[in-house]
């Protein structure tokens, strides 16, 4: 399988040159060349996530030296539970309960266990960009690992304390900088970072953001995984409800779809950041100012994975057709949390309260098949929103906990492309 640049310049690549180069060398994104058609009879019945993801995945490095080793990769990253449970009307996907306690686990380990087969004697920097979670994977996935250093960008005041905690808890080879500006301004430097050709070189960059295909191949297996399940106890392809930023968990679930899975229609949720609602609505694509909302992982105004979803569907039009998008709002986003324990018997994270509250608004007609709720972080990393709506403490995970008790360590610097260079520059083992 070969990858090419949404942006049509830059030489077709292998799988595993296209996850440590990270972004294309012309700026684009890469995508799969085509997409395997793969039928459900390629999967067995009663497979765990990790036995499934070897299967789809298999396509996608054929060719590549990762392909002799795509079951060992999975069965290192893919090593905790992924619970697909009942929630009075629809099924919850349960992506929380990773190292780090959000979604953003399954892709993290995939990338860093695919990197460390792949990046030979030369030290790599693992650069990302988060608005919460991203970076807090990242970090505990490559925290450690010889070889690698992980520099991570993140908003000042816009992630919640115990997502910071998880931010800059790691020190070693891992350099939080704490950003005075949005996440928009963390994603803009990283982009400029790799469009630096003598930094990109010089400091061995590679990506960790959804940029990276090694982040969202993994995340395809576990749409893969539901929808078969779902498709098989019930005859019917299940909608999927997905809290959406950066669009890369989005994205991945169409890739699925695109396999030929049992998936049906694809809403995405989406929060006061008005760029992808007004786009699915049939408005111009129009990147604006990302908005701060409860939903703090979802405060993206620019999603970069917009380049890609246009790439596969051809059109802006065909775009709209492979999704639609529901707006909630924070006091929809509050409500949601405040009747999930009574209603469902669940306590939502900001960012699954706003999709609980997207299927709430599904049309009765819509709203007969089968859907999924994708959950895509624990409620424990944003006590402060959720505990006082539900007027009870919500119980830390061990390895949450475990982090919280760390010492933390970041550096606060501009959003000034000219000084981030520097420190990049500056830093060590860098000729």
């Amino acid at each position: 399988m070969q990858y090419l640049s949404t942006r049509g310049v830059a030489p077709p690549v292998g799988a595993g040159a296209a996850m440590l180069a990270g972004l294309a060398p012309d700026g684009g994104l890469y995508v799969p060349e085509q997409f395997p058609l793969l039928p459900p009879d390629r999967f067995p019945p009663g497979a765990h996530l990790a036995d499934t993801a070897p299967r789809l995945l298999a396509p996608f490095v054929a060719g590549d030296a990762l392909a002799t080793e795509l079951d060992a990769v999975c069965a290192e990253a893919l090593d905790f539970p992924v619970p697909l449970t009942e929630a009075g009307g629809f099924r919850v996907l349960e992506l929380f309960h990773g190292p780090t306690a959000a979604f953003k686990d399954v892709g993290a380990r995939f990338l860093a266990a695919c990197l460390a087969r792949l990046a030979g004697d030369r030290p790599r920097t693992v650069l990302v960009a988060t608005s919460g979670d991203t970076g807090g994977a990242v970090a505990a996935a490559f925290s450690g690992r010889p070889g690698f250093r992980v520099v991570l960008l993140y908003p000042r005041g816009r992630v919640s304390d115990r997502q910071e905690a998880q931010l800059t808890c790691w020190g070693e080879n891992v350099l939080s900088l704490r950003v005075d500006g949005d996440f928009d301004d963390c994603q803009r430097m990283v982009k400029e970072a790799f469009g630096d050709t003598a930094l990109r070189a010089r400091a061995g960059l590679t990506s960790a953001n959804s940029i990276s295909i090694g982040r969202l191949l993994p995340q395809a297996a576990y749409y893969a995984w539901a929808g078969l399940t779902v498709w098989r106890e019930t005859g019917t392809a299940p909608g999927f409800i997905i809290p959406s930023g950066n669009l890369g968990n989005s994205l991945a679930c169409l890739w699925a779809r695109r396999c030929g899975l049992p998936i049906g229609p694809v809403v995405l949720a989406t929060n006061a950041n008005e760029t992808v609602g007004d786009f699915f609505a049939g408005g111009e694509w129009a990147p604006r100012a990302t908005v701060q909302t409860l939903a703090t992982a979802m405060d993206v105004g620019n999603p970069s994975n917009m380049e890609r979803l246009l790439h596969m569907a051809g059109s802006p039009e065909a775009a709209r057709g492979e999704a639609s998008a529901v707006r909630v709002s924070d006091a929809e986003i509050r409500a949601a949390i405040r009747t999930g324990p009574g209603r469902y018997g669940r306590t939502w994270c900001p960012h699954t309260a706003t999709a609980v509250r997207a299927w709430e608004l599904l049309p009765a007609e819509a709203a007969q098949r089968p859907w999924v709720v994708v959950a895509t972080a624990h409620p424990a990393k944003f006590e402060d929103v959720v505990e006082p709506l539900v007027g009870a403490e919500v119980p830390m995970p061990p390895a949450l906990a475990e982090l919280m008790a760390r010492p933390r360590h970041f550096v606060e610097i501009g959003p000034e492309f000219a000084a981030f260079r520097e420190l990049l520059s500056d830093l060590p083992g860098i000729p």
